[in-house]
């Protein structure tokens, strides 16, 4: 195959390292960040394929560190790339990862990756915000774009990961210091930035710690090093978001624009200007954008282990709220008689049905004051943060139009609605 003269002189330019700098012009970014904020992958994936050869720049093949600007014209493997003015956020999902999936795009064994379950974005493609390994479970976050899941993976944001461990026997107060001091891994120093006890039975004990990188299998192998093997292990937050409870295992759930908006804020990213506040296109009905499709709410997945969430030390330790108790929902609420309009020649607006009843509440366990640990709650960030780990705001169903001609009179005296 014969190359132009001049690719073959850019590419002898390029290993001999004397290309000229690229300016420093603010219209400018880095051809790897740009490649990934349209979604093509994540930023070493997309200096993998820039080394490769397989990207080019004005019919030029493309180098590491090139920046590009407006109009300038990229390809990878000879297709454009179409680089659009971004007018809305990116899209972020949240996933309850169960155990036994990979986060993979693929899997030479056959496994099930948490890629087959996700949604298929209409643009770009899903970015991981780290990973969880094969038998971890819990909270995933997903993205399409790869700045902002670069500033929430990267360790020098400091963005803090939780997670529930569950040990065998107690962790001795040597130890406890030492994992909170720094230990010594094959891969160099690590601690927690924070320690707490959740409570267990038995010989199981379970705890809450917080770090803020994501090496490969690190809370596990700290753990090991003081000698405890980690039998389940759960994320349980990223950065502000929370693992709704509501959130059965396997399934997604959309963040809303206003969370996605602060997030880019407070990760200092640049933000698209926000169109007209109507409803959110990838809201399935009625604005509710956060609930899974077709998907029951579940109840918080640590119910599974006694005395997890249910701990008195966990909250001690860490300082959360006081004398927390859980109340029993009530049932759904009937739906509401709307005002029917008429319709035919006379368009006289008619009486609605009598509103329904609502439902009986459920009988709650009124925990003790032991119990403050609630569900959905971070062991160390107390207050209600702005976070869709809350879930969405739920009232009563809107009110069904009605056909009836008007409210049926009461059967017996003193009988109301």
């Amino acid at each position: 195959m014969k190359y132009p003269i001049k690719q073959v002189l850019s590419v002898a330019l390029n290993v001999l390292n004397v290309h000229v700098d690229d300016a420093d012009d603010e219209d400018t970014m880095k051809l790897h960040k740009v490649l990934a904020d349209v979604g093509m992958g994540s930023r070493r994936d997309m200096e993998d394929l820039i080394i490769q050869g397989r990207v080019s720049v004005n019919g030029l093949p493309a180098h590491i560190g090139q920046s590009i600007g407006p109009t300038d014209q990229v390809r990878i493997n000879g297709k454009p790339v179409h680089r659009k003015i971004q007018t809305k956020p990116p899209r972020v999902i949240m996933y309850h990862k169960p155990a036994g999936e990979i986060v993979s795009q693929s899997d030479p064994e056959g496994r099930p990756t948490v890629f087959d379950r996700l949604p298929k974005p209409r643009q770009g493609r899903w970015i991981a915000v780290g990973r969880l390994d094969f038998n971890t479970e819990g909270l995933l976050l997903f993205t399409t774009s790869g700045e902002l899941a670069n500033r929430l993976m990267h360790p020098r944001y400091g963005v803090e990961r939780e997670y529930a461990v569950r040990i065998l026997g107690d962790l001795s107060q040597e130890n406890t210091v030492l994992l909170k001091s720094g230990i010594t891994l094959d891969d160099g120093q690590a601690k927690f930035l924070r320690l707490a006890i959740g409570g267990g039975e038995g010989a199981n004990r379970w705890y809450h710690v917080a770090l803020s990188e994501g090496r490969n299998r690190e809370v596990r192998r700290m753990f090991e090093a003081v000698g405890h093997t980690v039998s389940r292990l759960i994320r349980t937050r990223y950065g502000i978001f929370l693992l709704p409870p509501r959130l059965r295992r396997g399934k997604w759930e959309e963040i809303e624009a206003g969370d996605i908006y602060n997030l880019m804020k407070s990760a200092g990213l640049k933000m698209p200007q926000p169109q007209d506040k109507g409803r959110n296109p990838n809201s399935n009905s009625n604005g509710r954008d956060r609930r899974p499709i077709g998907e029951d709410f579940q109840p918080d997945p640590m119910q599974t282990s006694v005395s997890y969430w249910g701990s008195r030390d966990a909250l001690t330790l860490a300082g959360g709220h006081n004398g927390m108790t859980h109340q029993g929902r009530g049932g759904k609420p009937g739906g509401g008689g709307g005002s029917g309009e008429g319709r035919g020649p006379f368009r006289g607006r008619t009486k609605g049905g009598r509103p329904g009843q609502g439902g009986q509440g459920g009988q709650g366990q009124n925990r003790s004051k032991a119990a403050k640990v609630h569900h959905g709650q971070s062991a160390f960030v107390t207050g209600n943060p702005q976070t869709p780990g809350n879930g969405p705001k739920r009232g009563a169903p809107k009110g069904r139009k009605s056909f009836n001609k008007g409210p049926r009179k009461p059967r017996n005296p003193g009988e109301s609605f």
